[in-house]
Protein backbone atom coordinates (compact mmCIF):
# COMPACT_ATOMS: atom_id res chain seq x y z
CA UNK A 1 0.00 0.00 0.00
CA UNK A 2 1.11 3.53 -0.70
CA UNK A 3 -0.42 6.11 1.62
CA UNK A 4 -0.51 9.44 -0.21
CA UNK A 5 -0.18 12.68 1.69
CA UNK A 6 -3.34 14.25 0.30
CA UNK A 7 -6.26 14.68 2.65
CA UNK A 8 -8.93 12.03 2.68
CA UNK A 9 -12.22 13.21 1.13
CA UNK A 10 -14.54 15.04 3.44
CA UNK A 11 -16.68 12.74 5.55
CA UNK A 12 -20.36 12.46 4.69
CA UNK A 13 -23.27 11.53 6.96
CA UNK A 14 -25.91 8.86 6.44
CA UNK A 15 -27.33 8.07 9.85
CA UNK A 16 -28.53 4.61 10.78
CA UNK A 17 -31.54 4.18 13.10
CA UNK A 18 -29.85 1.19 14.73
CA UNK A 19 -28.24 2.51 17.90
CA UNK A 20 -29.03 2.95 21.59
CA UNK A 21 -30.60 6.30 22.37
CA UNK A 22 -28.77 6.69 25.64
CA UNK A 23 -25.53 8.62 25.26
CA UNK A 24 -22.36 7.08 26.70
CA UNK A 25 -19.41 8.67 28.46
CA UNK A 26 -16.42 9.08 26.14
CA UNK A 27 -14.27 7.33 28.76
CA UNK A 28 -16.27 4.15 28.11
CA UNK A 29 -14.82 3.87 24.61
CA UNK A 30 -11.92 1.42 24.86
CA UNK A 31 -12.03 -0.60 21.64
CA UNK A 32 -11.82 -0.03 17.91
CA UNK A 33 -13.34 -2.90 15.92
CA UNK A 34 -12.85 -3.51 12.18
CA UNK A 35 -15.38 -5.37 10.01
CA UNK A 36 -15.91 -6.13 6.37
CA UNK A 37 -19.45 -5.73 5.06
CA UNK A 38 -19.79 -9.17 3.45
CA UNK A 39 -22.12 -7.61 0.87
CA UNK A 40 -21.78 -7.59 -2.91
CA UNK A 41 -21.62 -3.80 -3.26
CA UNK A 42 -21.84 -0.48 -1.42
CA UNK A 43 -25.50 0.09 -2.17
CA UNK A 44 -26.58 -3.20 -0.60
CA UNK A 45 -24.32 -2.70 2.41
CA UNK A 46 -25.48 0.86 3.09
CA UNK A 47 -29.10 -0.16 2.65
CA UNK A 48 -28.69 -2.91 5.24
CA UNK A 49 -26.79 -0.75 7.73
CA UNK A 50 -29.43 1.99 7.56
CA UNK A 51 -32.51 -0.25 7.49
CA UNK A 52 -34.90 -0.25 10.45
CA UNK A 53 -35.32 -4.00 10.09
CA UNK A 54 -31.68 -5.11 9.99
CA UNK A 55 -30.71 -4.36 13.61
CA UNK A 56 -27.11 -3.74 12.54
CA UNK A 57 -25.08 -0.57 12.11
CA UNK A 58 -21.63 0.91 12.58
CA UNK A 59 -20.10 4.24 13.47
CA UNK A 60 -18.14 4.63 10.23
CA UNK A 61 -18.44 3.05 6.81
CA UNK A 62 -15.62 3.07 4.25
CA UNK A 63 -16.85 2.65 0.69
CA UNK A 64 -15.14 0.76 -2.12
CA UNK A 65 -13.68 4.08 -3.32
CA UNK A 66 -12.38 5.11 0.10
CA UNK A 67 -15.10 7.59 1.06
CA UNK A 68 -15.98 7.73 4.77
CA UNK A 69 -19.61 7.83 5.86
CA UNK A 70 -20.57 8.39 9.48
CA UNK A 71 -23.61 6.31 10.40
CA UNK A 72 -23.74 6.61 14.19
CA UNK A 73 -22.14 9.41 16.28
CA UNK A 74 -19.27 8.19 18.46
CA UNK A 75 -21.02 8.72 21.78
CA UNK A 76 -23.91 6.43 20.91
CA UNK A 77 -23.71 2.64 20.94
CA UNK A 78 -23.89 1.23 17.42
CA UNK A 79 -24.97 -2.36 16.86
CA UNK A 80 -21.93 -3.86 15.18
CA UNK A 81 -20.22 -6.37 17.49
CA UNK A 82 -23.11 -8.55 18.62
CA UNK A 83 -22.30 -11.34 21.07
CA UNK A 84 -18.64 -10.66 21.71
CA UNK A 85 -15.85 -10.69 24.28
CA UNK A 86 -12.24 -9.69 24.78
CA UNK A 87 -10.14 -10.02 27.91
CA UNK A 88 -12.54 -9.32 30.80
CA UNK A 89 -15.14 -7.50 28.74
CA UNK A 90 -18.27 -8.87 27.09
CA UNK A 91 -20.86 -7.36 24.73
CA UNK A 92 -18.37 -4.93 23.24
CA UNK A 93 -20.94 -2.69 21.56
CA UNK A 94 -21.13 -0.70 24.77
CA UNK A 95 -17.48 0.35 24.77
CA UNK A 96 -16.29 0.22 21.18
CA UNK A 97 -16.35 2.07 17.90
CA UNK A 98 -17.09 -0.06 14.85
CA UNK A 99 -15.80 0.57 11.34
CA UNK A 100 -17.28 -1.32 8.39
CA UNK A 101 -15.15 -1.57 5.24
CA UNK A 102 -16.75 -2.43 1.92
CA UNK A 103 -15.70 -5.92 0.82
CA UNK A 104 -17.78 -8.85 -0.51
CA UNK A 105 -16.33 -11.13 2.14
CA UNK A 106 -15.70 -14.85 2.03
CA UNK A 107 -19.19 -15.65 0.74
CA UNK A 108 -19.25 -13.28 -2.23
CA UNK A 109 -15.73 -13.18 -3.69
CA UNK A 110 -13.44 -11.94 -0.91
CA UNK A 111 -10.78 -9.59 -2.23
CA UNK A 112 -7.94 -7.41 -1.05
CA UNK A 113 -8.81 -4.04 0.43
CA UNK A 114 -7.67 -1.30 -1.94
CA UNK A 115 -5.25 1.56 -1.33
CA UNK A 116 -7.96 4.22 -1.04
CA UNK A 117 -9.82 2.20 1.57
CA UNK A 118 -6.70 1.64 3.66
CA UNK A 119 -5.69 5.29 3.36
CA UNK A 120 -9.12 6.30 4.68
CA UNK A 121 -9.00 3.65 7.39
CA UNK A 122 -5.63 4.84 8.69
CA UNK A 123 -6.81 8.44 8.68
CA UNK A 124 -10.01 7.86 10.65
CA UNK A 125 -8.41 5.26 12.95
CA UNK A 126 -5.64 7.59 14.06
CA UNK A 127 -8.16 10.27 14.93
CA UNK A 128 -10.25 7.82 16.96
CA UNK A 129 -7.22 6.33 18.74
CA UNK A 130 -5.96 9.76 19.72
CA UNK A 131 -9.36 11.12 20.77
CA UNK A 132 -10.27 8.17 23.01
CA UNK A 133 -6.75 7.06 24.00
CA UNK A 134 -7.34 3.53 22.71
CA UNK A 135 -4.67 1.01 23.67
CA UNK A 136 -3.00 -0.66 20.68
CA UNK A 137 -4.02 -4.09 22.04
CA UNK A 138 -7.67 -3.04 21.82
CA UNK A 139 -7.67 -2.51 18.06
CA UNK A 140 -9.34 -5.69 16.89
CA UNK A 141 -11.18 -7.50 14.15
CA UNK A 142 -14.73 -8.79 14.47
CA UNK A 143 -13.27 -12.31 14.29
CA UNK A 144 -11.04 -11.63 17.32
CA UNK A 145 -14.00 -10.83 19.54
CA UNK A 146 -16.39 -13.45 18.09
CA UNK A 147 -14.08 -16.18 16.70
CA UNK A 148 -16.66 -18.96 16.50
CA UNK A 149 -19.11 -16.73 14.60
CA UNK A 150 -17.14 -14.36 12.42
CA UNK A 151 -14.24 -14.30 9.93
CA UNK A 152 -14.07 -10.60 9.15
CA UNK A 153 -12.07 -8.64 8.30
CA UNK A 154 -10.22 -11.80 7.15
CA UNK A 155 -6.76 -12.84 6.06
CA UNK A 156 -6.47 -10.15 3.37
CA UNK A 157 -6.84 -7.34 5.86
CA UNK A 158 -3.41 -5.62 6.17
CA UNK A 159 -2.77 -5.86 9.92
CA UNK A 160 1.01 -5.76 9.48
CA UNK A 161 0.79 -2.62 7.34
CA UNK A 162 -1.47 -0.95 9.89
CA UNK A 163 1.06 -1.81 12.61
CA UNK A 164 3.78 -0.18 10.50
CA UNK A 165 1.56 2.91 10.53
CA UNK A 166 1.29 2.80 14.35
CA UNK A 167 -2.11 1.11 14.49
CA UNK A 168 -2.61 -2.16 16.35
CA UNK A 169 -0.13 -4.89 17.23
CA UNK A 170 2.08 -7.35 15.37
CA UNK A 171 4.58 -9.99 16.39
CA UNK A 172 8.35 -9.49 16.43
CA UNK A 173 9.51 -12.73 14.81
CA UNK A 174 11.99 -12.35 11.99
CA UNK A 175 11.01 -13.79 8.60
CA UNK A 176 14.10 -15.99 8.30
CA UNK A 177 13.33 -17.63 11.61
CA UNK A 178 9.64 -18.09 10.80
CA UNK A 179 10.39 -20.27 7.76
CA UNK A 180 11.84 -22.95 10.00
CA UNK A 181 8.98 -23.09 12.50
CA UNK A 182 6.24 -24.99 10.71
CA UNK A 183 6.80 -28.32 12.46
CA UNK A 184 4.32 -30.29 14.53
CA UNK A 185 3.37 -29.38 18.07
CA UNK A 186 3.08 -31.60 21.11
CA UNK A 187 -0.12 -31.62 23.18
CA UNK A 188 1.80 -29.81 25.90
CA UNK A 189 2.73 -27.08 23.44
CA UNK A 190 -0.88 -26.77 22.34
CA UNK A 191 -2.00 -26.20 25.93
CA UNK A 192 0.58 -23.45 26.28
CA UNK A 193 -0.53 -21.91 22.98
CA UNK A 194 -4.13 -21.73 24.20
CA UNK A 195 -2.93 -20.07 27.41
CA UNK A 196 -0.99 -17.53 25.35
CA UNK A 197 -4.17 -16.69 23.43
CA UNK A 198 -5.97 -16.05 26.70
CA UNK A 199 -3.22 -13.71 27.81
CA UNK A 200 -3.40 -11.81 24.52
CA UNK A 201 -7.13 -11.27 25.14
CA UNK A 202 -8.97 -14.03 23.31
CA UNK A 203 -11.84 -15.58 25.25
CA UNK A 204 -11.10 -19.26 24.69
CA UNK A 205 -14.30 -21.24 24.95
CA UNK A 206 -14.50 -24.37 22.80
CA UNK A 207 -16.08 -27.77 23.32
CA UNK A 208 -14.66 -29.89 20.49
CA UNK A 209 -11.75 -30.20 18.07
CA UNK A 210 -13.65 -28.47 15.28
CA UNK A 211 -14.09 -25.33 17.38
CA UNK A 212 -10.43 -25.43 18.45
CA UNK A 213 -9.41 -25.61 14.78
CA UNK A 214 -11.59 -22.57 14.09
CA UNK A 215 -9.94 -20.61 16.90
CA UNK A 216 -6.50 -21.42 15.50
CA UNK A 217 -7.62 -20.36 12.02
CA UNK A 218 -8.88 -17.03 13.34
CA UNK A 219 -5.52 -16.42 15.04
CA UNK A 220 -3.74 -17.34 11.79
CA UNK A 221 -5.92 -14.97 9.76
CA UNK A 222 -4.79 -12.16 12.02
CA UNK A 223 -1.13 -12.94 12.65
CA UNK A 224 -0.05 -15.58 10.09
CA UNK A 225 -2.23 -15.08 6.98
CA UNK A 226 0.18 -16.89 4.65
CA UNK A 227 -0.95 -20.29 5.96
CA UNK A 228 -4.41 -20.79 7.43
CA UNK A 229 -4.78 -24.47 8.13
CA UNK A 230 -6.15 -24.57 11.67
CA UNK A 231 -3.08 -26.45 12.88
CA UNK A 232 -0.99 -25.08 15.70
CA UNK A 233 2.63 -25.38 14.56
CA UNK A 234 5.76 -23.94 16.14
CA UNK A 235 5.39 -20.74 14.17
CA UNK A 236 1.92 -20.07 15.63
CA UNK A 237 3.25 -20.96 19.06
CA UNK A 238 6.15 -18.50 18.83
CA UNK A 239 3.95 -15.73 17.44
CA UNK A 240 1.47 -16.11 20.29
CA UNK A 241 4.30 -16.30 22.80
CA UNK A 242 5.79 -13.04 21.51
CA UNK A 243 2.43 -11.26 21.88
CA UNK A 244 1.32 -12.56 25.26
CA UNK A 245 2.92 -9.86 27.42
CA UNK A 246 2.31 -6.76 25.31
CA UNK A 247 1.25 -3.74 27.36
Amino acid sequence: FEIMQKNVEKMTINYSPNFDLRKRDKNKIKYLIYHYTGMKNDNLAIKKLTSFNSNVSCHYYITSTGKIIQMVPDLYKAWHAGESSWANNKSLNKNSIGIEISNPGHEHGYRKFNDRQIKALINISKKIIKKYKINKKNILGHSDIAPLRKKDPGEKFPWKFLYQNKIGIWHNLKSKRIKNLRGNMSDFGLDNFVNFLKRIGYRIEYSNSRQLKRLIQIFQMRFRPELINGKCDLECYEIAKSLRNLK
